[in-house]
């Protein structure tokens, strides 16, 4: 008999189709925020005015800006920013970017509510993770402070309570979580992604659909998600390539952004992901290739690799993608070679000397030990990576 427990996420609210400014002002009015920190996009703070248009809409609520989070969230810059936060005695903090920024923004909540001044302290709270997969989440207080999410890429992370952090004197992006490091408000506007580099917009929306295919994939799906993320398939499968098409197509645009939230419901129903997602932690972290590739690259051959044992849920992902009775490996690599996405490792700057580091690594990350078909070692991450390569 079918059996498992669901619980809601501690988010409030998703606000999708409106422009970003009138629904963070009518959400700072309902929380009575009265300091508000921004964190965002150095780009987009540089060359658009997204975020001056949000610092006047705060007029005197606004309590300060820090625009310089790196690839991949680094120690220093969470650090950095929570300082600045601190600082401001900001009692809201609303993000305008990618994964990383958000990402960013869950690790200042964190290290507010723990006073974590000093990078090399949030080694008391990062997941530790054994190569069988053994996993110790350190306690942790709340956040001290928490977030409104403006995405303006398709990663989703903005819809899980966990971040990744980098560690970059070690080069291993590590695991926080705590259940209200999830942002209260998810603010979906179409036209704040329209800026959005061309590559990143859809590889992150490969990103998004590596979550949909690894939760249709897993071995312990849920109604609720396996529902989603058939739906997220569809939208994602039609809407990245309306993008590609017309960069201008706000409507596909909001498609691919409702895609990614359904992508992501699995990941708040505690369903476990699988190797793409487990080596593309390392890819990010070890090698520095944006998440959005690292899916374009490795989802497929793990498709492959894991058929022999999940051949039937394979079949969901390829008729969800509009190739019924297709592999859904081709049918994946076939959507991302559509939208002019790389394919192989060293096209995104991986060097051959990096694998075996690469594949040691994947077996410190959970999801490498919920994959389908079991990876008893860096030996079969190996084989993957040099498919890959």
């Amino acid at each position: 008999m079918l059996s498992g427990i669901y619980r809601l996420p501690l988010m409030e609210s998703i606000v999708f189709g409106r422009p970003y400014a009138d629904a963070v002002a009518q959400e700072v009015d309902r929380l009575d925020a009265r300091a508000v920190f921004i964190l965002a996009s150095g780009t987009l703070t540089r060359e658009t005015d997204l975020v001056e248009r949000l610092r006047q809409m705060l007029g005197n609520r606004f309590a300060g800006l820090c625009a310089k989070i790196g690839a991949h969230t680094p120690r220093t810059d969470v650090v950095a920013a929570a300082n600045m936060a601190r600082e401001a005695a900001a009692d809201l903090i609303v993000t305008l970017g990618g994964g990383s920024v958000t990402d960013a923004a869950k690790m200042v909540g964190l290290c507010l509510g723990n006073d974590v001044t000093a990078p090399e302290q949030l080694d008391a709270y990062r997941a530790q993770i054994a190569a069988d997969g053994t996993t110790r989440r350190p306690e942790a207080k709340p956040p001290g402070v928490r977030m409104i999410a403006i995405p303006t890429t398709l990663s989703a992370g903005e819809f899980s309570a966990g971040a990744g952090c980098t560690d970059t004197a070690r080069h291993v992006k590590e695991s926080f979580s705590h259940p209200r490091m999830i942002p209260r408000t998810v603010v979906l506007d179409p036209a704040a992604s329209i800026p959005t580099p061309e590559w990143l917009f859809l590889s992150t929306g490969i990103r998004a659909v590596d979550h949909a295919v690894e939760d249709i994939c897993s071995v312990n799906g849920q109604p609720l998600s396996e529902g989603a993320a058939y739906h997220a398939l569809r939208l994602l499968g039609k809407g990245l390539p309306a993008v590609k098409a017309d960069p201008d197509d706000r409507d596909a645009r909001l498609d691919c952004q409702i895609g990614a939230w359904m992508s992501m419901v699995g990941s708040q129903t505690s369903v476990s992901k699988g190797a793409s997602h487990g080596i593309g932690h390392v890819l990010g972290g070890t090698a520095d290739v944006p998440h959005g590739y690292t899916s374009c690259i490795m989802l497929p051959h793990v498709l492959r690799f894991n058929d022999p044992v999940n051949h039937e849920k394979q079949t969901r992902v390829s008729e969800a993608l509009g190739h019924a009775g297709e592999p859904a490996a081709d049918a994946v690599a076939g959507l991302i070679a559509g939208l002019g996405l790389p394919s192989r490792l060293r096209d995104v700057g991986v060097k051959p000397e990096q694998l075996d580091l690469i594949a040691e690594n994947s077996m410190h990350d959970r999801w490498i030990h919920t994959n389908p078909r079991k990876i008893d070692g860096p030996a079969v991450i190996r084989t993957l990576l040099d498919a890959a390569w």
